[in-house]
């Protein structure tokens, strides 16, 4: 890509064409994967009076587990395998195969039909977010990284968003089954998009021996061979843990890697579990808080969009101030929002909490997901963000059927809201313990001798 394209008449980073489509596309993809883990949430009062099910609130915890079980299994599995496969056809796999699953999920006569479809679906969307991630990495700058990622990871509370809109009003007239009916949609808007223009990662296709190829997609976009070039990043010239001759996997355990791998599997399991305890629960929380049906989902559509939009907020300046002290915040901010929620305060006062609850638990995420995309080489930087991702479906898997049990057990709703408080304040305290990249110090050199570690990332 030439130097006009990349920057700006002050010479600032600015967004080359490519950056747009590829964080467009897999946007709209992570969308799809929002609608669909949130929506199981949205439509649990239903179920719970399904006629000849006799669900239970420990039962509904119980399936709203098992689509996370598979997507733990979709993001281990499937991440690992991107980097082998390619992101391309992987994004593409996933998007059709859960897409297929939730609608099928209409189709279930039984909880245990119903949870089945679920956990299916789940390993197509255990998939999306490591792939889509690793995709939007490669073609993005790191200086700003911090801001992509968010807008990427806003698209799961947007598809949130959607799936609370279309349960407004779509529940009262129709059965539960027409919002897994419209999980249908992907194969039909996103899909065509995706075959079309979703260009491959160079980088990949570099590594397999394709050159022909990624010239192919560098002629396309303008990029130039400097551009392309794959520099290895400074934590690779590491003598002391020698990843560079391992696997990925290997690698993301090696002594270089190991206490970071460690800390970012467990801040992201303790943010996946604030995440999927308010999707999953809030509105039946606040239905037995005294809230309507309708002021319920209205709080699953507060707290999704908080997320959209302070998440974006935010993301401007972390790209500025680093990643530790942004995360740090938005864990705390998290809790102190939920201990709110347990609170009799105005209602005006509680919405304002849920959409802090939102921007604390989203933003965290989509923060984590860029500190581990600049922590990591290229070369394994798939694999990190499926077993980061995949590890923390460990705390997804938790919420639904923890909270199920506190709810099912009679205890008043505040204990809810307590167990959601705890995760915000260990992973505040985590984020302190991720070491330095290895050879983060040299990376400053390296990036002025004539490259960085990303195809994309600025040349000085």
């Amino acid at each position: 890509m030439h130097e006009s394209s990349r920057r700006g008449s002050r010479g600032s980073v600015t967004w080359p064409p490519v950056t747009l489509l590829v964080l467009a596309i897999c946007g709209i993809t992570v969308v799809a994967d929002g609608y669909d883990v949130v929506v199981y949430g949205a439509v649990i009062p239903s179920l719970l009076h399904e006629p000849g099910w006799a669900l239970t609130p420990a039962g509904a915890g119980l399936i709203g587990s098992f689509a996370l079980i598979g997507m733990l299994i979709g993001a281990t599995t499937v991440g690992t395998l991107t980097d082998t496969l390619g992101r391309r056809r992987t994004l593409i796999g996933c998007l059709i195969w859960f897409s297929l699953m939730t609608g099928l999920c209409a189709a279930a006569t039984s909880p245990e039909v119903f949870g089945l479809f679920r956990f299916l679906a789940g390993l197509g969307l255990g998939g999306v977010l490591p792939t889509a991630s690793a995709l939007v990495g490669e073609y993005s700058h790191p200086r700003t990284r911090n801001l992509v990622f968010a807008i990427l990871f806003s698209g799961f509370p947007v598809g949130g968003i959607i799936a609370a809109l279309t349960a407004i009003f779509v529940m009262p007239r129709f059965d539960w089954q027409a919002m897994f009916l419209l999980g249908l949609l992907p194969l039909l808007l996103v899909l065509p998009l995706t075959i079309r223009f979703l260009p491959e990662s160079i980088t990949f296709l570099r590594a397999k021996g394709r050159h022909a190829d990624a010239e192919r997609v560098a002629d396309r976009w303008d990029i130039t061979s400097d551009d392309t070039r794959q520099v290895v990043p400074a934590s690779e010239h590491s003598p002391s843990g020698g990843s560079e001759n391992m696997s990925p996997v290997r690698a993301l355990f090696s002594r270089s890697y190991v206490v970071a791998t460690l800390c970012f599997l467990v801040m992201t399991c303790l943010c996946l579990f604030m995440i999927y305890g308010f999707n999953t629960w809030l509105p039946e929380i606040m239905r037995r808080a005294g809230y309507s049906a309708g002021s319920s989902l209205g709080f699953l559509l507060v707290f999704n969009i908080g997320a959209v939009v302070g998440t974006l907020l935010i993301a401007m300046a972390a790209d500025r101030l680093g990643s530790k002290p942004i995360i740090t915040t938005t864990y705390l901010v998290s809790s102190v929002a939920v201990l709110l929620l347990s609170l009799r305060l105005p209602t005006t006062v509680l919405y304002a909490a849920v959409a802090l609850g939102g921007v604390g638990a989203m933003g965290t995420q989509s923060f984590v997901l860029a500190y581990v995309s600049k922590h990591y080489p290229v070369r394994m930087g798939a694999t990190a963000m499926g077993w980061t991702l995949g590890f923390g479906r460990l705390g997804s898997m938790l919420a639904p059927p923890l909270l199920g049990l506190i709810i099912g057990a009679g205890l008043a709703f505040q204990w809810n809201f307590y167990a959601l408080a705890v995760p915000g304040v260990i992973g505040a305290l985590l984020v302190g313990a991720v070491p330095r990249a290895p050879g983060a110090e040299e990376t400053a050199g390296h990036e002025g001798a004539g490259g960085t570690a990303r195809p994309l990332a600025e040349q000085t």
